[in-house]
């Protein structure tokens, strides 16, 4: 197995699963001599399958496969991403120049259809159109995945830590939930602004928000008590002191 973690968690992700590796695991942390890029987009499948003879076309998403590319050997190509715009991950070893080649390969390949390098605020814009989440923002140590919307990745066919908790909240109900709102008045949410009702009383706080160039509007994400988190709702953001009205909206906003 692979596991890809958040690149800011690594050494706290190695120390957890190292403290609960009960099996003896043979685990080794290849960061450091592992190259990742991610091209997304509609156009990206295409660009990458022009660079390699592996099936990329066909690839359904969450799976992978292996081949050379661009000459390099040994490339794992993944169809996975996090933006929601469709596209691989490629993941090959962090030897001589294949980075370097790799990387003129694929722009020269996607010329014609204006390929573009794009760093973390493009990609976190483009993740928050589609509402995932991001640890250090939506998850985080002291959230829960059903807090999160996130049921349904959570099985409860295994034994996991702190199973007994989500299992409560999944069949109980939980007191908070992560929604997806739109901006009614001119304003952008950011990160850890106060969510009050029109009468200023504080019934959550947001995780993430931006000005969508998708929609041409302000949206956000952030959690808030139960009973405002119904679409349709309105919630009002303190920004600045003010407070300035937005709805909760269903997610994905695109």
């Amino acid at each position: 197995y692979m596991l890809v973690v958040n690149a800011s968690n690594i050494e706290k992700d190695w120390n957890w699963i190292s403290q609960h590796n009960t099996a003896n695991v043979e685990m080794h942390n290849i960061s450091d001599k592992t190259c990742l890029l991610a091209i997304q987009g509609p156009n990206a499948t295409k660009i990458i399958q022009s660079l390699t003879e592996a099936d990329v076309l066909n690839l359904k998403y969450y799976t992978f496969t292996k081949g050379t590319l661009a000459g390099v050997e040994n490339v794992l190509i993944s169809a996975t991403g996090y933006t929601g715009s469709g596209g691989v991950e490629i993941y090959f070893e962090d030897k001589g120049d294949d980075a370097s080649i790799i990387w003129d390969a694929i722009f020269k390949a996607g010329a014609a259809a204006g390929i573009q390098p794009i760093g973390l605020g493009a990609r976190d814009t483009l993740r928050l159109e589609m509402g995932f989440c991001l640890y250090g923002n939506e998850i985080d140590d002291t959230t829960s995945p059903i807090e999160a919307g996130l049921s349904w990745i959570t099985k409860f066919t295994k034994e996991f830590n702190s199973r007994e908790i989500f299992e409560n909240q999944k069949n109980e109900g939980v007191t908070k939930k992560l929604v997806g709102f739109e901006m009614q008045e001119k304003g952008i949410a950011r990160h850890d602004y106060e969510i009050k009702t029109f009468e200023g009383e504080a019934i959550g706080r947001v995780t993430s928000g931006t000005q969508s160039p998708s929609l041409g509007k302000a949206i956000g994400i952030g959690y808030v008590d139960t009973n405002y988190a119904a679409p349709g709702t309105e919630i009002f953001i303190s920004i600045r002191n003010t407070l300035l009205k937005a709805q909760v909206v269903k997610m994905p906003f695109v």
